[in-house]
């Protein structure tokens, strides 16, 4: 098979050169600055001193990533505890990503060290063939206006 030619490219001029750049800084210029957009626009607008803030998150991600890296000769080590190790860092991290795309935190625990636990709402009754409610641990309720222990 024959190896296509591809044709050269015409030299640009000065004069060329000069308006090329010129059209390219004023496209930067008019462009959207795109920081934002990457977040979910549910969590955008949150309160600085709020405990998911997404500059928290991004930094906690940095971190995460530090430590992923450092937990990369566990991922072929013979116990498989260690390499459970190494999953649960890369986990996390997706996780934490995944809230700042969606708004929505799929992880049952949070923050810098996932030293907090998520707490659930329950929204819906779930009853028993008696009629019972049914109920779960650490679960809040809003009939009774507290968690369930």
């Amino acid at each position: 098979m024959e190896k296509k030619t591809r044709k050269r490219r015409k030299p640009m001029t000065e004069e060329q050169r000069a308006a090329a750049a010129e059209r390219l800084a004023k496209a930067r210029a008019a462009k959207k600055p795109s920081d934002n957009l990457s977040i979910h626009e549910s969590i955008r607008d949150l309160p600085e001193d709020h405990d998911l803030h997404p500059d928290k998150v991004k930094e906690w991600i940095k971190d995460w990533k530090k430590r992923l890296v450092a937990a990369k000769p566990l991922l072929h080590a013979d116990n498989g505890k260690q390499t459970a190790k190494y999953y649960e860092i890369d986990g996390y991290i997706k996780n934490m990503q995944r809230y700042l795309d969606s708004g929505v935190w799929c992880d049952l625990f949070w923050g810098e060290n996932r030293e907090r636990r998520v707490g659930h709402v329950c929204v819906a009754m779930a009853y028993d063939k008696h009629g019972n409610p049914k109920r779960t641990k650490h679960t809040f309720y809003t009939d009774i206006y507290s968690f369930w222990e």
